[in-house]
């Protein structure tokens, strides 16, 4: 099968990755062995299916090339989704893993204004600026957001600014950095997600991947 007629798989690097490969077996989706070895610079890989490869990239870039059809099936964590909202993609399936929360944070210094009900306009640092935007706008708090792409618990720490909004697991990296949690914005678990234009022209492909992973979960 050629290249352009395979389906693409698209998967978040990291922590993610070594919770999805169990399921991946489920799905009997067995990846190339240059995989698994973190020394390899390729991003494309054959699989034990003759028409599917797997593409691994950055998380907010999955939902990026499955929305604009450079994947056709993707695995992405619910805060993305939000994070971009594309009327593209299809959502058919939470996983149950990679569950954390998306969380408002301030420095322990300020631990007085901790009521966020109480705040009217803030600055603060995320990689999620829409999101935030339209959660405290909600509640009439105008908001400036300052994008970050990682090491976010530093920002207030530098005088950046005085509030985060971020993903929160145990809450040890807000604590080792003087901070503490003061609203949750959002559970967060890995969803499967699926282009919906590939949905309407390969829907026997994209049904018999849909249903292997649901078989996974059950």
């Amino acid at each position: 099968m050629t290249l352009e007629k395979k389906l693409i798989l698209a998967l978040p690097k990291g922590r993610i990755l070594e919770e999805l490969m169990p399921l991946l077996e489920k799905c009997n989706i067995i990846p190339e062995n240059d995989f698994k070895d973190e020394n390899s610079r390729k991003l494309r890989f054959n699989t034990n299916h003759g028409n599917l490869d797997i593409i691994r990239v950055r998380a907010f870039d999955v939902a990026t090339f499955v929305a604009h059809g450079g994947a056709q099936i993707g695995i992405v964590g619910s805060d993305v989704l939000e994070e971009f909202q594309y009327s593209e993609i299809y959502s058919p399936l939470d996983l149950g893993i990679g569950k954390c929360r998306l969380s408002v944070a301030i420095t322990n210094e300020d631990a007085d204004n901790a009521d966020t009900s109480k705040w009217s306009h803030i600055r603060i640092a995320t990689k999620y600026p829409n999101l935030t935007e339209r959660h405290f706008s909600k509640q009439g708090i105008q908001t400036e957001c300052v994008k970050l792409n990682g090491a976010m618990e530093i920002a207030p720490a530098l005088g950046l600014v005085r509030r985060i909004v971020d993903l929160v697991s145990t809450g040890s990296t807000l604590k080792a950095n003087n901070l503490q949690e003061v609203e949750k914005i959002m559970g967060v678990s890995s969803r499967l997600i699926v282009n919906r234009s590939a949905m309407k022209t390969r829907p026997k492909e994209m049904r018999t991947w849909i249903d292997a992973f649901q078989k996974s979960v059950e």
